[in-house]
């Protein structure tokens, strides 16, 4: 598919759609129980999605399931979480749970 196409006029049309490449990768599977696993919450830092993980962590944490819940939050929900983060939170964790929410 060619990026883009020459008018008549002689004026250049680019095409913005690009071409867009990615290696497929499979899921992680996913557990049988939470029963003694330690569950992350990564909190993006967006109000709304504040709100439902503070509830989803008060579910957890009154249930028998998980062995630990631990809060993450990332510093501007404009931005990637940085990569120790993420690297904190894998290996402190078996699953992890994270929103968006506007």
């Amino acid at each position: 598919m060619p990026t883009h196409s020459t008018l008549p006029s002689g004026q250049i049309v680019f095409d913005p759609r690009g071409t867009l490449t990615a290696a497929s990768v499979d899921l992680a599977p996913r557990l049988d129980t939470l029963r003694g696993v330690r569950v992350g919450i990564l909190d993006n830092s967006k109000w709304n999605a504040s709100t439902l993980l503070r509830r989803v962590t008060t579910l957890l944490e009154t249930g028998d399931a998980p062995s630990a819940v631990t809060r993450y939050t990332k510093d501007s929900f404009s931005r990637v979480a940085p990569a120790e983060l993420l690297d904190r939170i894998a290996a402190e964790n078996d699953a992890v749970v994270t929103a968006i929410g506007d």
